[in-house]
């Protein structure tokens, strides 16, 4: 006998291309039966009209936090990793996440920028990206890297793989001055260790013709190169109005390069990446009123006053407003960056900051006060309303497998456990959304960016129920660590 049944659900499974109403039972933490007959179980669940489906995989989430995983579960992220930025030492990111609990299953790579601040910058390592964001405008550890210090750099990496990181990531595109030389190591540690790297790319050579390599044509090159496989940050975001050629030159790669998105036209970051400095916006085509400090909800006014926040809080974040989309061009790039073949939907889901002190970030349903971007909340139902319900863009079954599918595939060659992942079978974990179709949608913004996804019925990690009729409970924390090397425990 199955602990639960879900009874009379359409059920989406990606990998089979199963789009049929059946009955799913689960036991302890995994999916045990999927059949149109009977299931006997101790607690049955009529969702009958109901969408079952993988819950969703974010690749890239940097909201690595019981009250993040809490937000993002509402949008129905059952699995979050931080592959981008990466953590290092991971192997203290992994202890602090066990030590604390997790309301979604969690991961991390390693981290190359963080590798290099305190090899190149002489900062202390600490494994928390909120760290390393106070120092991403800091010239010191972009400056050129002696051999030894970049032996000491690759050497935490290789140290970091050893302890279960996911890959690499690889911010390059916040020191876009590094060596390409540099980068080409980075590849080839990852190529013969059989993980992929996770790259926010330097800019493309439209926006600055004098990059050292253009950013797209790099993540190509050294996959043929090295043999690595390679993956494409938010290649909406940092390829912009040129979304066209990138996605052209991704397609004629002999090597084959994965792609990411989510469905806003601006960004967030700290205020001091290189690329905000006022001398630097015309390259992404923005002035500093297209920026936004989160802390206060205030608009950059000029240059002065943006040369003025970075000085005084390098960490802050701030919202980008590259593309607009209530411009109908615009949103057809972001449209085109949402639909182009294969491209996995990731969120880019970002930590809590806040306008006032005072209030507690555990607190649920999330104070006002508590400032994130919209994506954080609301990306995948975002991407299921607008693609699927509303243009009729894609199929169900394909949008599903983009949220689930295909971010699994991305990890399984070094990561066995997520042959487990993505999938409505027998024999796969039991991290499961029930959705209504009609009501799915992501219910955040720019002014009130913490308001949770609705639409969800239910929303199960690991065989418990972590969300039932858009209301989160808050008394258990079933994620999981995921680690290469086929651990999950």
């Amino acid at each position: 006998m199955c602990d639960v049944a879900l009874v009379g659900g359409r059920v989406v499974d990606p990998e089979t291309g199963l789009d049929e109403i059946r009955n799913v039972g689960i036991t302890g933490s995994t999916i045990s039966t999927v059949s149109s007959a009977p299931i006997p179980a101790r607690k049955t669940l009529d969702v009958s009209g109901l969408v079952v489906a993988p819950g969703w995989i974010d690749l890239h989430s940097h909201a690595q936090s019981i009250a993040g995983g809490r937000l993002q579960a509402r949008d129905g992220v059952t699995t979050a990793l931080e592959l981008e930025a990466g953590a290092s030492p991971v192997a203290e990111a992994y202890a602090h996440a066990a030590v604390h609990g997790r309301p979604i299953n969690y991961g991390y790579s390693t981290s190359w920028q963080q590798a290099r601040m305190v090899e190149v910058g002489g900062l202390q390592a600490s494994g928390e990206l909120t760290h390393a964001l106070m120092h991403f405008g800091d010239p010191a550890w972009q400056r050129p890297a002696s051999a030894k210090q970049r032996a000491a750099m690759f050497d935490r990496l290789r140290e970091d793989l050893d302890n279960g990181a996911l890959g690499i990531g690889v911010m390059i595109g916040y020191a876009p001055r590094v060596d390409p030389g540099e980068y080409v190591g980075i590849s080839r540690i990852a190529a013969e260790a059989g993980v992929t790297t996770f790259t926010h790319p330097r800019a493309l050579s439209e926006q600055v013709p004098d990059t050292p390599i253009d950013g797209a044509e790099e993540i190509v090159r050294v996959t043929q190169e090295t043999g690595v496989r390679a993956h494409y940050c938010h290649i909406h975001s940092t390829a912009l109005r040129q979304i066209d050629r990138v996605h052209r030159l991704i397609e004629a790669s002999p090597s084959p390069v994965t792609t990411e998105a989510y469905p806003y036209g601006a960004g967030m970051t700290a205020i001091s990446a290189d690329f905000l400095a006022p001398e630097r916006l015309h390259e992404l085509g923005i002035t500093p009123q297209s920026i936004v400090y989160a802390p206060t909800g205030e608009s950059v006014s000029d240059a002065l006053h943006l040369k003025e926040l970075r000085k005084r809080d390098p960490g802050g974040l701030a919202l980008i407003h590259y593309l607009h989309e209530e411009d109908p061009m615009d949103q057809a790039l972001l449209d085109t960056g949402m639909t182009f073949p294969g491209t996995i939907v990731a969120s880019d889901a970002i930590p809590f900051t806040w306008h006032t002190l005072g209030k507690n970030p555990m607190d649920w349903p999330p104070p006002l006060e508590l400032v994130t971007h919209p994506r954080t909340a609301g990306t995948f139902s975002k991407y299921i309303r607008r693609y699927v319900r509303e243009l009729s863009a894609l199929s169900l079954l394909e949008a599903v497998g983009r949220c689930t599918l295909a971010p699994a595939q991305v990890l399984e060659p070094f990561v066995p456990a997520m042959t487990r992942k993505g999938r409505v079978q027998p024999g796969c974990d039991a991290d499961l959304v029930v959705f209504d179709l009609q009501r799915i949608s992501d219910q955040s913004t720019f002014q009130v960016s913490t308001r949770a996804s609705t639409g969800y019925s239910y929303v199960l990690v690991n065989g418990q129920i972590l969300v039932r009729d858009d209301e989160l409970i808050t008394d258990v924390l079933p994620g999981r660590p995921v680690r290469a090397g086929g651990r999950l425990s």
